[in-house]
């Protein structure tokens, strides 16, 4: 089993940056494809970006270009770049193990334990 551990989330103002980061532990990171989620209150949990272990990468169709997934299999690290964050980006986003194919990424039932992101003036 993957322990696996958010950080870098936070309040910023509409138009800023963060950057999440998960670092993994107690499993094979690099076979596994790594994805972000997200989840405001009411609200489905929703794939922000999934990361297959060679590299391929798919988003969230609310991405639009502005965030940016990326993997370090040596430091066992994924991290998600946000930019121009906007209020309707305020969630709990968490780090989760999953599978890639068919050039999608399936959500697994490892979780991390979230990481608060607020957008607000």
């Amino acid at each position: 089993q993957v322990q696996l551990v958010e950080s870098g989330g936070g309040l910023v103002q509409p138009g800023g940056s963060l950057r999440l980061s998960c670092a993994a532990s107690g499993g094979a990171f690099s076979i596994s494809a790594m994805g972000w989620y997200r989840q405001a209150p009411g609200k489905e949990r929703e794939l922000v970006a999934g990361i297959s272990r060679g590299g391929t990468i798919v988003y969230g169709g609310f991405v639009k270009g502005r965030f940016t997934i990326s993997r370090d299999n040596a430091k066992k690290v994924v991290e998600l770049q946000m930019n121009d964050l906007q209020p309707e980006d305020t969630s709990v986003y968490f780090c989760n193990k999953g599978t890639f194919y068919d050039n999608k990424y399936h959500m697994g039932t490892n979780w991390g334990q979230g990481t608060q992101v607020t957008v607000s003036p």
